[in-house]
C-alpha cells in the first residue's frame, strides 16, 4: 500500500472482531467506518465467557491460530498485569463420574502437542489453584495453568480508546447494514435508513448473523449458532482464579468480585420471540447459579445480577470462517466461535491481508470458499 492511497475500509459489527481488525487498520494507516447494529459489544461479543485457550483436541491449524491467539493477550497482559479484565489464572476442568478415562486421555493428547497441561486427583488442586470445592470433583481434574479470561466488553472499551485517538469513524445504531457491490466487486456498505459508506474493502463481523449478511451477495456460509446464555452474578467473596468447566457450570472470575457463569443445558429451556428477543424461566437462572456455587470453596450464596441470552457464533463446520469471499472481491468476513481467544490475532491477520491483499498462511484452511 502507498503512502499516497489511503484505503478506506467500512467494518460492520460492534463486537471483539470487528474492533479488534478496526484497530489494526487504523495503526496501519488505513480509514476506518466502523458500524454496529445497536452499541457496542451488544451482542455475542457481549455474552461470551471469553476463555483464553487452546484446550482439548481440533485441527492443527485451528489450535495454533488459538495458541498464537492467547499469545497476543500474554503481550497485552504484560503491558500492565494489574488490569482487573484480563488475567491468566489458568483452566480447571473435570467430566462427570464414570469419566476418569476420558479425562486421561485428554490430558495425554494435551501433552503430546506440547500444551501445558497437569492431571490433578481432588486433593491435589488446593496446592495448584484457590477456592475451589474440590468435593465437586468426582475423579480427576485437568489445571492448564497457561490459560485465562477477558471481559471482552472491557476489552473493547480499551481499543476503542485507541480507535477514536486514530480517527476512526464510529456509527452506533446503524440497524442491519448490507454490502453494497458493483461489477461483482464490494464497494461499501448501506444502512436500513439508506445511509451509504463509499469503501475499498468491507468486512462482515457480525458473529452469528454473518451467514445471514453475505447472503444477498449469493454466498453460502453454514450457520451452527445455538442459543446461549451468560449470567453475572451479585458480588461474593471468593478466591478463585482459574476458569472453571465443568459438567453442570462453567464459571469465571469477573471485575468487580463478579462471577460469570454459563453452560449449555439449559439451551431447550430458552424462548425465542417473535421480536427476536429471548426468555428463560428465573429458577432455571437460579439452578445455574445454585450449580456454580458447588464448585467454590466455602458454597457461597450465588445472587445472578444480570443474564443475556442470543446466539453464540458457531460456523456450521465448526472451524472459523476467515478472509476475503471469492465471489465478491473485497468483501472480507470474520467469523468464529472462539472470537475471545482469537479476537486480538485474528484483527491483526484479517486487516493484514484487507490493506496488503497478502493471504495470511494460518488463516488458510479458514477460507469462506471452502462451503463453495
Amino acid at each position: 500500500m502507498s503512502s499516497t492511497a489511503t484505503k478506506h475500509v467500512a467494518v460492520i459489527g460492534g463486537g471483539i472482531l470487528g474492533v479488534s481488525t478496526a484497530v489494526h487498520l487504523l495503526r496501519e494507516g488505513a480509514s476506518v467506518t466502523l458500524l454496529t447494529e445497536q452499541g457496542l459489544a451488544s451482542e455475542a461479543t457481549g455474552r461470551s465467557l471469553s476463555w483464553l485457550n487452546s484446550a482439548g483436541e481440533r485441527s492443527t491449524p485451528y489450535h495454533q491460530l488459538r495458541v498464537a491467539g492467547v499469545d497476543r493477550y500474554r503481550t497485552l497482559f504484560a503491558t500492565d498485569p494489574s488490569r482487573e479484565w484480563l488475567q491468566f489464572g489458568g483452566g480447571l476442568m473435570w467430566n462427570a463420574a464414570g469419566q476418569r478415562a476420558v479425562t486421561e486421555a485428554r490430558h495425554a493428547y494435551e501433552q503430546s502437542i506440547g500444551y501445558d497441561s497437569k492431571l490433578l486427583a481432588p486433593e491435589e488442586i488446593a496446592s495448584v489453584t484457590p477456592g475451589v470445592d474440590a468435593s465437586a470433583v468426582p475423579e480427576n481434574a485437568i489445571f492448564n495453568p497457561g490459560e485465562g479470561w477477558v471481559s471482552l466488553p472491557d476489552l473493547v472499551n480499551f481499543l476503542m480508546e485507541e480507535f477514536h485517538a486514530l480517527g476512526g469513524q464510529l456509527v452506533l445504531n446503524a440497524g442491519k447494514v448490507s454490502v453494497t457491490v458493483d461489477g461483482g466487486r464490494a464497494t461499501g456498505v448501506e444502512t436500513v435508513a439508506g445511509d451509504t459508506y463509499k469503501a475499498d474493502a468491507v468486512l462482515v463481523a457480525c458473529g452469528a448473523a454473518t451467514p445471514a449478511v453475505v447472503k444477498p451477495l449469493g454466498v453460502e456460509i453454514p450457520n451452527g449458532s445455538p442459543v446461549s446464555m451468560l449470567v453475572i452474578t451479585k458480588p461474593v467473596e471468593h478466591q478463585v482464579t482459574a476458569v472453571m468447566n465443568t459438567p453442570r457450570a462453567a464459571v469465571r472470575p469477573n471485575p468487580g468480585n463478579t462471577l460469570a457463569l454459563d453452560h449449555d443445558w439449559y439451551e431447550d429451556r430458552i424462548t425465542e420471540h417473535a421480536d427476536g428477543s429471548f426468555s428463560i424461566p428465573d429458577d432455571v437462572v437460579q439452578e445455574l447459579a445454585d450449580e456454580s456455587a458447588k464448585l467454590i470453596a466455602g458454597n457461597p450464596e450465588l445472587k445472578p445480577a444480570s443474564w443475556k441470552i442470543g446466539y453464540k457464533p458457531i460456523p456450521g463446520d465448526g472451524e472459523p470462517v476467515f478472509g476475503e469471499l471469492g465471489q465478491v472481491p473485497g468483501c472480507f468476513v470474520a467469523f468464529t466461535h472462539s472470537g475471545a481467544t482469537l479476537g486480538l490475532i485474528a484483527g491483526e491477520l484479517i486487516s493484514g491481508e484487507i490493506l496488503t491483499g497478502n493471504k495470511h498462511p494460518m488463516l488458510a484452511t479458514f477460507r469462506p470458499g471452502r462451503f463453495s
